[in-house]
């Protein structure tokens, strides 16, 4: 961009960072690293190993689950990355989606994103913080009679209503620090993260060095040979809902594609982040999952699969070093949640704000903050909307209803790789995905193998999630009208 004549040296910086959409170019690739990772570090790596050890009932095989998803979700992540180096436009998966398959299957992405999958993910991590600080300084509740009030038998808005406030009131902290500006934002995911990194790191490299640890417990390798699978699809299945576990712990890497107007060199930072912070969780969570074999058998490990008041993690520290460990895990859990609800809630409201720009949503949230030069009523508009989640503690349901549609988009996101290799043959490509085209294959490969798998599983909770997905059309009829072309 030339310099304007007569433009001051930092405005002329100011314009230099400007997006058409009027937000920031001020994320920085150290940031944008952080950020990928703080999506997804959250509870994940230390309550699904217990349900996995039930699962699985070989400690080879909740391994394998741990490798096997972190690698299918790095070849996602890098499947992403090229297109992410095409296009940087804010809204990221729902801008993609335009390029790639058009208006109306970009929207059904932003609605469902909206009415559930970020929504309910924000509400689902906000809450076990707020679970977490309970644990430490005991809210208080209502008696057993508002408790039981409920909503067509469905919605108890007043159960466990002391966490729900304090979650409700983290949320409106936390949106009111991305409202004053991506770059507040993006310091507390930054912080939080290294934060959560190093304590972890520091669980792991106590967990492998305790002297009453053994690598005996990494037995057996494979299957064990005595277990009893509670799937009807026996092992398969137990790998099935063991790989579903490590992906909800590795889940949250698309976001930082929502953030493609607010990254500085955008078309070289974000496949960079992508594919660093993604192979950084891996690595992460491999060495604490070690950890917390070399304490604990996956024999002893299973007693804690059913236990909501206990996390594995905790007890694992517990057995080794004592209360004190144990308490740090809880502080640490307390962290890594606040981090990963920050992070979570910062990119979602860039895809809300990209599809009112299209005259596919509310209008009022294409507004851009004019001092702030953040989507400030977009992030209002998701803040009401996960309260309401909160309080309805309908949120973990909601998102069991439509994993399957999150692997749906997924897929269909990597599939895109090779639209745009058609469609979009001549436009530069800073990075293009390593592997190709055998990577995104495989990657869309296991997306459709989880889908039908979940749907056979789960039927019930994938005819709902289809619904809630498909009950958003009415809607785009009646914005699509308005909109212009």
């Amino acid at each position: 961009m030339a310099k304007e004549e007569g433009l001051p040296e930092n405005a002329q910086a100011a314009a230099d960072e400007a997006h058409p959409s009027g937000l920031l170019r001020r994320i920085g690739l150290f940031m944008a690293i952080m950020i990928v990772m703080g999506n997804m570090i959250g509870s994940g790596v230390f309550k699904k190993a217990a349900p996995m050890s039930d699962e699985l009932q070989s400690a080879g095989l909740m391994l394998a689950c741990w490798l096997i998803a972190g690698i299918i979700s790095l070849m996602g992540a890098l499947s992403n990355a090229e297109v992410a180096g095409i296009i940087a436009d804010p809204g990221g998966q729902y801008a993609y989606f335009k390029k790639m398959y058009g208006k109306a299957f970009a929207y059904l992405y932003g609605w469902t994103g909206f009415i559930v999958i970020q929504s309910a993910s924000i509400g689902s991590i906000a809450y076990v913080f707020g679970q977490s600080a309970n644990s430490l300084f005991a809210f208080p509740r209502l008696d057993a009679s508002w408790e039981a009030v409920s909503v067509f038998g469905i919605f108890f808005p007043f159960a466990n209503l002391g966490v729900k406030l304090f979650t409700i009131g983290t949320l409106s902290l936390i949106t009111l620090a991305n409202y004053m500006g991506v770059i507040f934002g993006g310091w507390i995911a930054s912080v939080s993260t290294a934060l959560k990194i190093l304590g972890i790191a520091v669980v792991a490299v106590l967990g492998l060095m305790w002297s009453g640890g053994t690598y005996a417990n990494l037995s057996p390798v494979l299957a064990n040979p005595d277990a009893h699978y509670a799937t009807s699809l026996g092992l398969f299945g137990a790998m099935f809902a063991g790989l579903l576990g490590a992906f909800w712990a590795y889940d949250g890497w698309i976001n930082i594609s929502f953030l493609g107007a607010e990254i500085r060199n955008p078309h070289r930072n974000m496949p960079l982040a992508l594919g660093i912070g993604v192979a950084g969780v891996v690595t992460v969570y491999m060495l604490a999952n070690l950890a917390f074999l070399h304490v604990m058998p996956v024999s002893e490990m299973r007693q804690f699969a059913g236990s909501e008041n206990s996390i594995l993690g905790v007890e694992v520290m517990r057995k080794a070093f004592g209360n004190h460990a144990a308490g740090f895990v809880a502080v640490l859990i307390l962290l890594s949640t606040f981090g990963a609800t920050n992070c979570q809630l910062l990119p979602p409201s860039r895809m809300y704000f990209s599809m009112a720009r299209d005259g596919l949503f509310f209008r009022a949230a294409a507004k851009c903050h004019p001092r702030h030069h953040t989507p400030s009523t977009a992030l209002l508009m998701q803040a009401v909307w996960t309260a309401v989640l909160v309080m309805t503690g309908t949120f973990d349901q909601l998102t069991d209803m439509v994993i399957f549609a999150s692997f749906l988009f997924y897929g269909a996101g990597a599939f895109g790789v090779f639209v745009l290799r058609r469609t979009m043959k001549d436009a530069p490509r800073p990075y293009r995905v390593t592997g190709y085209p055998l990577v995104p294959a495989i990657f869309i490969l296991f997306c459709m193998v989880l889908v039908v798998v979940t749907i056979i599983e789960r039927p019930r909770d994938a005819g709902i999630g289809m619904a809630l997905i498909l009950a958003g059309l009415p809607f785009y009829f009646y914005w699509s009208r308005k909109s212009p072309e």
